[in-house]
Parts: C-alpha cells; sequence; structure tokens
C-alpha cells in the first residue's frame, strides 16, 4: 500500500491506543447495546466509547445514559433525528475530534464487530498504519451466518469496487475500521457522498488517494442474532453507480497524467536527439 503521506501531519507515538474513542450509533438497539458495550470495555477496558443514538424510540438512548451514568468510560451523544449512518458517525468523529483522541474507532452495535477484535485493528495502529480496516474478504477473513447470495453480492461488489478505483483493499465496504485523527481532520467531509452506505468506500478511497497508509486485518463478521438491518436493496445500485463514476474520473485522470508524462518525455529525448546530430 502507498506509503507517502501529507507532510504537514505527525504521529502520535505507538502505544497511543489510551486515547482511543469507539463511536457505535444506534437506532432501536435496546437488548443489543450493553450488550455490545458490556463486550467492549471488557476486551478493551482502556478505550473510551461514544453512544450516537438517533433519537430511539424503544427507549436506546435511555439505556445508554444509564450505561453512562454507571461508567466513566462511556459517553452518549443524542441526536433529534435519524438522517443515516454517515451523518451519525459524522457528529461522532467531530465529538472525539473536539476532545483530542488520538484514534477514532467505527463499531456497529447489533455485533457483528467483534470488540474481541478490536486489539488487531489497534496493533496496526501501533505499528504505523493511518487507517485500519477489518476486512472480510482478505486471508483469515470470514462472514457468519450470512445466506450465501449475501456473501456473493457483498465480495462480488468489492472486487469490483477495488478494481475500479485501483486501491488493492479487499473490504472497501466495511464498517469496522480505526482512524488517526489526522485521516480525519484531513478529508472533506462535507464533501462525501450521502448515496447508500458508498461513505464507507469514498473515506477509504480518499484515504489511499491522499497518500495516507490504509491497511486491513481479517476480522469474523457476524449476523446479527438481536433486532434487524437497516439494510435495505437500494443501497448495492447507489453505490455501485458511484463507484463506477469515480473508477472512469480516476482513469481519465491517470491517462491525462500518463499524457504529460509521456509528451514530457517525447520533448525532452527529442531535444537532446537534435543536439547530438548539430542540426541547429
Amino acid at each position: 500500500m502507498r506509503t507517502r503521506r501529507p507532510t504537514p501531519m505527525s504521529k502520535e507515538a505507538p502505544g497511543a491506543t489510551a486515547t482511543t474513542l469507539v463511536i457505535i450509533p444506534t437506532y432501536n438497539e435496546l437488548e443489543n447495546l450493553p450488550l455490545i458495550v458490556d463486550r467492549v470495555r471488557t476486551a478493551t477496558p482502556e478505550v473510551d466509547v461514544l453512544i450516537v443514538d438517533d433519537n430511539s424510540p424503544d427507549g436506546t438512548g435511555d439505556r445508554a445514559d444509564e450505561l453512562a451514568a454507571a461508567d466513566d468510560h462511556i459517553h452518549v451523544l443524542h441526536r433529534t433525528e435519524k438522517d443515516g449512518l454517515f451523518a451519525a458517525y459524522l457528529a461522532g468523529f467531530r465529538w472525539g475530534l473536539d476532545r483530542d483522541y488520538s484514534n477514532l474507532c467505527e463499531m456497529d452495535a447489533d455485533g457483528s464487530h467483534a470488540p474481541e477484535q478490536l486489539h488487531l485493528l489497534l496493533a496496526e495502529i501501533d505499528n504505523g498504519a493511518d487507517l485500519v480496516i477489518g476486512s472480510r474478504y482478505i486471508p483469515g477473513g470470514k462472514v457468519v451466518n450470512w445466506p450465501k447470495d449475501r456473501w456473493v453480492l457483498s465480495k462480488g461488489g468489492n472486487i469490483y469496487i477495488s478494481l475500479a478505483l485501483g486501491t488493492g483493499l479487499s473490504d472497501m465496504t466495511a464498517g469496522y475500521r480505526v482512524f488517526r485523527r489526522e485521516v480525519l481532520e484531513a478529508l472533506p467531509m462535507d464533501e462525501l457522498s450521502k448515496a447508500g452506505y458508498i461513505f464507507q468506500v469514498e473515506i477509504a478511497y480518499r484515504a489511499v488517494e491522499m497518500g495516507f497508509d490504509v491497511r486491513e486485518v481479517p476480522i469474523t463478521f457476524t449476523e446479527r442474532e438481536i433486532g434487524e438491518s437497516k439494510l435495505d436493496g437500494s443501497f448495492v445500485k447507489d453505490s455501485l453507480l458511484e463507484v463506477t463514476r469515480w473508477g472512469l474520473k480516476h482513469r481519465a485522470t491517470q491517462a491525462k497524467e500518463l499524457s504529460k508524462e509521456i509528451a514530457g518525455l517525447v520533448a525532452y529525448e527529442y531535444k537532446h536527439w537534435r543536439k547530438r546530430n548539430d542540426w541547429f
């Protein structure tokens, strides 16, 4: 993966995981919330948790307040409306950046992202990565309790995305990831696409294009056992259409840059050829 990074940025020293914030968006996750928070606090007691609740009608926000009242490592951000996962994460990112956390983690509330594997992502951050993605589709990664057609759709979609954008990443739609704060500070969050769940792809793509060190580690993704999925089928169509547009633009930019390099090389060689042959 690319190693160039924007020069104005500096990294925290290795071992900075004590200033990690795990952001857990919620909407009607009353049963799942205490389970996932307990698992996070047990697996990684050094991290803080921010629950971002979108005014859940089932009482999830009240349950979050109870958890926070009992544990100083747990915080709650109440939002007044449900306007998408990206908006919830964006609010969580801003909350964490305002409070000087070094690393910010995305994690689902439904248990599909195992808190017991968070240490794998944090270890890569400590080893110098800027963004670490928990991947289902690299060796060692797997998916549990998905129907075959959903796995094929997700796997095939990620192959297409990787080829279209040329990132070399295997799971750009994955939502289990840890960012160094410098990545989030550098990304133009207000410009990111709101189509479906495409923001996960765009964030990874832009991070690679900006020269950040983006890595993947294998994780086990487990389909939720309690509650209903928030996904609908439209996100696949919206996401792939958007990626196709980015891919075409990316290839056009590459072709333009290559043409400039070739033209410069031809001009250079022609100039020196004239000198060698003493025409003028």
